[in-house]
């Protein structure tokens, strides 16, 4: 079993930026690919990023890319997501989670198995 933890989330002007944190527990982080998903209310959860067990490969969902950056510190059992160029349509309850088969970067939310409980981000125009 792994137990996420989201931080950072917030209100932010349009433009701003804000760097979200997902703290893991357990030994085996470091083998799970790891992913960021949000859902704005009435919509669906959606891909926002994901990223490699290594840190050598990221995806990204084409509304973020170029603003968005995931990045990992497996020794801190740590992803991240720092938010530039924040939009008022990316404000959303931002969630991380983890992927236990860690060969392949997926980006469907029905293929992760492990979830934080969300932090909140709220852009406002």
């Amino acid at each position: 079993q792994v137990q996420l933890v989201e931080s950072g989330g917030g209100l932010v002007q349009a433009g701003g930026s804000l760097r979200l944190s997902c703290a893991a527990s357990g030994r085996t982080f470091s083998s799970y690919t790891m992913g960021w998903f949000r859902q704005a209310p009435g919509k669906e959860r959606e891909f926002v990023a994901a990223i490699s067990r290594s840190a050598g490969s990221t995806y990204y969902a084409d509304s973020v890319k170029g603003r968005f950056t995931v990045s990992r510190d497996n020794a801190k059992n740590t992803v991240y997501l720092q938010m530039n160029s924040l939009k008022p349509q990316d404000t959303a309850v931002y969630y991380c989670a983890a992927d236990r088969q860690g060969l392949v970067v997926r980006t469907q939310a029905y293929e992760y198995d492990y979830w934080g409980q969300g932090t909140q981000v709220t852009v406002s125009s």
